[in-house]
């Protein structure tokens, strides 16, 4: 099966959507379950207390939750404020939050207190770049310039009128919520699902390539794909990777497999860079993650690294390569914008 290719089904109940290239596992969004504050979730949040020694602040969100804010500059107990929800939050901690708030549409991306007019870089034709920033100032004319606006990257070749439905949806969306920043801690803007989020962010995928039916998972053979990465990640050249999640880190191991010769580590460590990207967005996995490269000549090491670079580049969570430790595994560090798939619980 060759292209791109996305199924919306359910899994474990919950709604979610997998996408797949030339018929391979690539990605996979999953709802968070019901009362979990979502990434993107906008709210009128109220200020609680300093964190001292920590630069934040409580803040208390409605129906109980708990957020903490990584600022407390101008900031004073029982004040009123806007928040985004960045990520989720770990077992037993409060939800991250940022003022920064954003209102995010598959072409349009409408940034309150940061005015301008950007097209995303990724579109690189002159042309296009002409029409996109002719559409963008057609959208935001006559708004306050407070706000700006970002077209992304699925702009490219894309209907004139679905991009200005866009921007002015968002548009509006924005002018509102801005305008309702007193009172009680409130839920404003609700984070996407997941078949919203699909459509939302992966940009080459088109109508055409949407399957939405239940037991699409079972039909395009995407639970036993999940499965499998629990049972080690074959490499080409006949290495193995292991990914397992720990309660302190996730550990990845590599190995070369029945490969014996002198070139066997570095081939197997650099398939296993290429591909650690996928395996960790599709079990979720965040946080710090140390890998245990198959043994190789350090001289090897800044290929593997080169590969690494490659690979996150494109992955799109916030991954910080942090190096090589004293006993030469390689850590980094990656953002939780997912939560961790239960994948024995599909077996």
């Amino acid at each position: 099966m060759k292209g791109v290719t996305v199924i919306l089904d359910q899994l474990n109940g919950r709604k979610a959507a997998a996408l797949l290239r030339d018929g391979k596992l690539d990605d996979l969004l999953i709802d968070a379950p019901e009362g979990t504050p979502l990434p993107g979730a906008i709210y009128r949040a109220k200020v609680e207390r300093q964190v001292k020694g920590q630069g934040g602040v409580f803040l208390t969100l409605p129906d109980g939750d708990t957020a903490f804010l990584r600022q407390a500059k101008g900031l004073s107990p029982g004040q009123a404020l806007l928040v985004m929800v960045t990520g989720y939050a770990e077992g037993g901690k409060a939800v991250p939050v940022t003022p920064r708030v954003l209102f995010k549409s598959r072409y349009a991306i409408i940034t309150p207190n940061a005015p301008g007019l950007n097209i995303s870089r990724a579109i690189r034709d002159d042309e296009e770049r002409d029409r996109l920033l002719e559409l963008a100032h057609e959208g935001m004319e006559g708004l306050d310039e407070g706000f700006g606006l970002i077209l992304r990257s699925a702009c490219a070749g894309a209907d004139a009128d679905d991009i200005a439905d866009d921007i002015a949806a968002m548009r509006d969306l924005a002018v509102a919520v801005m305008d309702d920043q007193t009172g009680e801690p409130e839920l404003l803007v609700d984070g996407a699902d997941a078949h919203h989020l699909a459509w939302r962010d992966w940009a080459e995928v088109r109508e055409q390539d949407v399957i939405a039916r239940d037991g699409g998972f079972d039909d395009f053979g995407v639970l036993d794909s999940l499965i499998g990465l629990t049972r080690g990640v074959g490499l080409s050249g006949g290495g193995k990777m292991y990914v397992e999640p720990t309660r302190a880190l996730v550990a990845v191991d590599v190995n070369t497999g029945g490969d014996t010769s002198p070139a066997a580590g570095l081939k197997a460590n650099i398939a296993a860079a290429k591909d650690l990207p996928r395996v960790l967005r599709l079990m979720g996995l965040a946080g710090q993650v140390v890998v245990d490269f198959a043994p190789m000549p350090k001289k090897d090491r800044r290929v593997v690294e080169q590969s690494l670079r490659a690979a996150f580049r494109h992955d799109g969570i916030e991954t910080t390569q942090i190096g090589w430790t004293a006993m030469g595994c390689f850590e980094m560090t990656r953002k939780r914008e997912r939560l961790p798939i239960d994948i024995a619980g599909l077996e």
